[in-house]
């Protein structure tokens, strides 16, 4: 299932949006990305966050 999200990653994602991002890139551009869009709004950075996981 390598490349794909699974369920758990998802659901991260939509509870704690840059825990998800963390967990699946570490601490790269991609989790100050989405730390920044949640601290803006949580909606951004929910949806950024699926995004980052599903690509």
């Amino acid at each position: 299932m390598a490349g794909t999200a699974n369920c758990i990653d998802i659901l991260i994602a939509i509870i704690l949006p840059p825990l998800g991002v963390f967990l699946k890139f570490g601490c790269g551009h991609e989790f100050w990305i989405c730390l920044l869009l949640t601290f803006l709004g949580y909606i951004p950075g929910i949806i950024y966050a699926i995004y980052a996981i599903t690509k």
